[in-house]
């Protein structure tokens, strides 16, 4: 296996793993929030695609598509997610029109996942070794491909806090 089969396998495995600790969750729970815990899950699915889908854009080029992350709220559910309202440091607000249906959050988030690691695949040594503004800092595009992974499941822990405090079953009973 070539080490970008391994990054791009890894970036996929992350759609099974997240997707288990949806089970459970409806279109009204996804929107909601527990105290003291810092989003719900339409938030953190939403962030993550819109987070895979920049690193993606990197590396193959190609737009976020518009059919997934929107520039402009539409003011009723949407079908896709505002950029503004799942961005590094937006506040997940508790209301249906603001985020698309769990079933269109979860399509968004295993596309970026789909797109991502089809990009990594794809792209030639030179390309996954570029250094890329990212944050604050600088990265090589092959290790934010590994810190997708990391964030996905930093993610994934937030969603499994949030069942816990929504009083839901285990994933694992």
């Amino acid at each position: 296996m070539t080490p970008n089969q391994v990054l791009s396998e890894a970036v996929l495995s992350t759609k099974m793993l997240l997707g288990r600790y949806l089970a459970g969750f409806t279109d009204e729970t996804c929107i909601t929030q527990a105290p003291n815990l810092p989003n719900h899950v339409a938030w953190n699915l939403g962030h993550l695609a819109l987070t895979m889908h920049r690193v993606a854009q990197m590396v193959d080029g190609s737009p976020i598509p518009a059919s997934d992350i929107s520039s402009s709220p539409t003011g009723q559910r949407p079908t896709a997610f505002h950029s503004e309202s799942i961005s590094f440091g937006s506040k997940p607000a508790n209301d249906a029109a603001v985020y698309p249906s769990l079933p269109r959050c979860t399509e968004i988030y295993n596309a970026a996942c789909d797109r991502l690691a089809a990009a990594i695949a794809k792209a030639p040594e030179s390309k996954l070794a570029e250094t890329v503004k990212w944050g604050n800092g600088e990265s090589q595009i092959w290790t934010l491909a590994l810190r997708m992974v990391f964030h996905n499941g930093f993610h994934t822990g937030q969603i499994a806090d949030l069942r816990r405090a929504l009083g839901f079953k285990s994933i694992f009973a």
